[in-house]
């Protein structure tokens, strides 16, 4: 038993998520009602699934194969709430688990270089100090490349995450060229045999051609280094900025190869059904998911929690 005066202990992850996704959670279980309502899976409930997940942010597309298959071999059988909730979690568990791949760190590529892009507002900063925590807490050096030129807020910002993980930080004034910055930043990697650089990028509209030209710069001129570098490209989404999410995607990934997906944002958003939307469409790995401002908030992503944490179905 745990005596009165002993503080309980801190919210998993998943109840962290279960909480951060409760809007999302709410807004499906209203939209839900009238399939919830009925004893029987039959034509019309399907249809009301199906309606309930495009207002979830799921694509008209993926809702009418993910609402098929909650139907499939169970038409005019009574179901109750909560088998209703485990069978929408599983179905959409099948279309993330492609997407649930860990972000894996080349030891033969030393440094292993990953560059970071995004819009602005989308978490892209404080997405590289958790993930620098994360690599040094494995006992890999990291050195951080404060590329974003364009905010001096961003420099500082990065420079506080350097102190605050032991990562050297390699930084210039505001309006440096950021591919020169990124280039001297895996040269101080291979001279002080560091593992990994985490490159910042500035937060970028995808309608802006002139920054998206500079991020290919950026990628291009590293080659310079290594031609197999950068070994990983990642894209910070904001999950409150639902289906723009997906443009984002596009017009990043017709600009550097991507090679996996961050989404932030999580806890408070009704629009976390963009997550599978993104993950169906573009099957591409979602390395991590954000659910708050700490370290911790920032964890491996687990196709089956999300779905169960999405649904309700816990």
């Amino acid at each position: 038993m745990r005596d009165f005066g002993e503080a309980p202990p801190p919210p998993t992850f998943f109840e962290r998520l279960q909480a951060g996704l409760s809007r999302s959670t709410a807004g499906l279980s209203d939209n839900l009602t009238g399939v919830f309502t009925k004893t029987k899976l039959d034509a019309d409930s399907i249809g009301d699934l199906e309606e309930a997940l495009i207002r979830a942010d799921l694509g008209p597309a993926l809702a009418a194969k993910i609402a098929a298959g909650v139907g499939e071999g169970r038409y005019g059988r009574d179901i109750a709430e909560y088998d209703l909730r485990q069978i929408l979690a599983k179905e959409i568990a099948d279309v993330l688990k492609p997407a649930e791949k860990p972000l894996l760190i080349d030891r033969e590529k030393k440094p292993f270089v990953i560059l970071v892009a995004g819009v602005n507002g989308t978490g892209k900063t404080t997405t590289i100090g958790k993930l620098a925590q994360k690599l040094a807490n494995t006992g890999r050096k990291v050195v951080l490349a404060a590329g974003d030129t364009f905010r001096a807020a961003a420099i500082e910002q990065l420079q506080i995450w350097g102190q605050r993980t032991g990562a050297e930080v390699v930084a210039k004034g505001p309006g440096s060229d950021a591919a020169g910055l990124a280039f001297e930043a895996v040269e101080k990697a291979r001279a002080s045999g560091a593992d990994v650089v985490l490159i910042d990028t500035a937060g970028r509209l995808q309608n802006k051609a002139g920054l998206m030209a500079e991020l290919q710069k950026i990628a291009r001129v590293l080659k310079k280094l290594d031609p197999s570098a950068p070994h990983a490209v990642l894209l910070v989404l904001d999950a409150t900025t639902g289906q723009n999410a997906v443009s984002q995607v596009e017009a990043f990934q017709g600009v550097v190869p991507l090679t996996g997906l961050v989404m932030t944002k999580l806890d408070g958003t009704a629009k976390g059904g963009i997550l599978v939307t993104i993950a169906d469409r573009f099957g591409l790995p979602v390395h991590f998911i954000g659910v708050g401002e700490q370290v911790g908030d920032l964890q491996a992503f687990d196709a089956a929690a999300f779905a169960k944490a999405l649904t309700g179905a816990a």
